[in-house]
């Protein structure tokens, strides 16, 4: 099941593997929560041991929630505001100088629209990427298999549904294209 998870594939998550790497992630995520402002070496340390990679000289305020963790990439000098949910079934690539107010949701797993195969709790997931320069403002949902383009600016409270181009300001639900910047 861990390597259809990773494949992109339909997944039943209750494989000892997974089950497994999740916890890891976990406690790694709660020490990481409990750090103090005061802390930065140790926060730093923690993310690069929950994290596939994280740029230099970004930051991440505490508390974040993730999956896995290891399907999390984050470019250099990125600044991630509190709250942050990352559910990484698939990866998270996040290119450099990206703005992530807080609150802000990227949501790789998927579902089945059919009740049977829901009911029977298979999911799926597909891969979420944030170009370079991005700002996703406070409270933003990022949908699964959604493409964000290089310096493009997504509204306080948008829902995005589909790839967003770079260069443009977008908002609302679902997320559309306001104007160019």
């Amino acid at each position: 099941m861990h390597e259809r998870m990773l494949a992109g594939d339909l997944y039943l998550a209750d494989d000892p593997q997974i089950a497994e790497t999740s916890a890891t992630a976990l406690d790694l995520q709660d020490a990481y929560n409990q750090t103090t402002a005061r802390q930065r070496p140790l926060r730093r340390a923690l993310l690069e041991q929950m994290l596939g990679g994280i740029g230099e000289g970004s930051e991440i305020r505490p508390p974040m929630y993730i999956d896995l963790g290891a399907n999390i990439t984050i470019g250099a000098r990125c600044f991630v505001n509190f709250s942050l949910t990352a559910l990484d079934v698939a990866a998270i690539t996040i290119g450099d100088d990206v703005l992530i107010g807080p609150n802000v949701q990227l949501l790789t797993p998927t579902h089945p629209v059919e009740p049977g195969p829901r009911r029977d709790k298979w999911e799926a997931a597909q891969p979420i990427t944030i170009g370079d320069n991005v700002w996703l403002g406070g409270g933003v949902i990022v949908c699964p298999g959604v493409t964000i383009g290089a310096n493009s600016v997504i509204g306080a409270g948008a829902v995005v549904t589909r790839d967003i181009p770079a260069d443009v300001v977008a908002v609302g639900n679902p997320a559309r294209v306001i104007r160019s910047i």
